[in-house]
């Protein structure tokens, strides 16, 4: 097959992929009924209805500044930090709930840390990871998780709700047997050696980008930032990783590699601090900032990566890691003011 029609056999796939898993992930809604007659001017609807305008009407009538300002404790100009309500029992949540090598609720961190200390703590078939939830951020519970039933993706982070994993998996799949299949056919056309890699480098990235891409129409969207460290250090990282992920200060959860049974018992440990969405950079960055503000990762010496979920060293040839710690971020307020 000549690189043309591979090219162009590879755009129709991706066409017929990308339709088929729209329609299964339920993306297709039927249009709304436009045929009833509106009972006034398109320009009146956009304030709202005679109702809706009268409520706001009677609001802005009623709004006393002064007043605001002082049950507020404002001053003008100036930006006030944010006073959340302490929340109860109930509006917390733990999709480790029952999950005997996590934390749970009904005990502090403290006790959780003492409990399950990674350095000493075994790593077995009970325990194959120790696992803390960010609380005040809802997740499947972890039994009822989709990635409880596809090999090698139990361990992962907490799963969003309506995820559709056997999907992704699914076009996943179907896309790197694309991307396998090009790469064996590419040095078959007699070009240069230094063209075919860089032509088997850009299917790499388009087939990374279609997949990640899948991922996050799916609602697989958790990434994780790694943190490797000394055995001699993991209890002292992990009780501040643990600590901050409970107060809400990092991801929507963390885990840690207990010791191992067999093997080099110096070797590093392993710390994921798990995001909640791999696309949203300006959370994956707060994230990093973070953990360079605990003094666990820097630009140089600490330097850490993140990963969506891509393994190393597979066949592919794609890259596991799709940021590091010293890339800029933009910030919530970059975004606020490119609006």
């Amino acid at each position: 097959m000549r690189l043309y029609d591979l090219r162009k056999f590879r755009q129709w796939w991706l066409w017929a992929l990308t339709v088929k898993r729209y329609i299964d992930l339920n993306l297709y809604q039927t249009a709304p009924d436009m045929t009833h007659k509106r009972a006034v001017s398109d320009d009146s609807s956009f304030y709202g209805d005679i109702n809706t305008i009268e409520y706001l009407n009677q609001r802005v009538d009623s709004f006393d500044p002064d007043e605001w300002m002082m049950q507020h404790h404002e001053q003008p100009g100036w930006a006030q930090p944010r006073i959340l309500p302490t929340p109860t029992a109930s509006d917390l949540h733990n999709p480790y709930a029952g999950v005997s090598y996590a934390w749970q609720l009904t005990e502090s961190v403290d006790d959780f840390l003492a409990r399950l200390p990674p350095a000493t703590t075994a790593q077995t078939n009970e325990i194959p990871w120790i696992y803390i939830c960010n609380p005040y951020i809802a997740r499947v519970a972890k039994p009822d998780s989709l990635n409880q039933k596809s090999k090698g993706n139990e361990d992962e982070g907490p799963e969003q709700e309506g995820s559709k994993l056997d999907v992704v998996i699914e076009g996943g799949m179907e896309r790197l047997e694309l991307l396998g299949n090009f790469l064996q056919e590419v040095p078959k056309f007699g070009k240069p050696p230094s063209t075919t890699e860089s032509e088997k480098n850009k299917e790499r990235a388009q087939a990374t980008l279609n997949i990640l891409h899948l991922a996050h129409v799916g609602k697989v969207r958790a990434g994780k930032w790694m943190l490797f460290c000394d055995v001699l250090e993991v209890n002292g990282v992990w009780d501040i990783v643990a600590k901050a992920t409970a107060s809400n200060e990092l991801g929507i959860a963390s885990k840690v590699a207990p010791r191992p049974e067999q093997g080099d018992l110096r070797k590093e440990r392993l710390i994921c601090v798990y995001t909640k969405d791999f696309m949203d950079k300006v959370d994956v960055g707060r994230v990093v900032q973070r953990l360079k503000e605990l003094g666990l990762a820097d630009n140089k010496s600490r330097r850490i990566y993140y990963k969506p979920g891509i393994s190393g060293g597979n066949t592919w040839g794609l890259k596991a890691s799709i940021y590091n710690s010293s890339e800029a971020f933009p910030s919530g307020q970059d975004v606020a003011m490119a609006l």
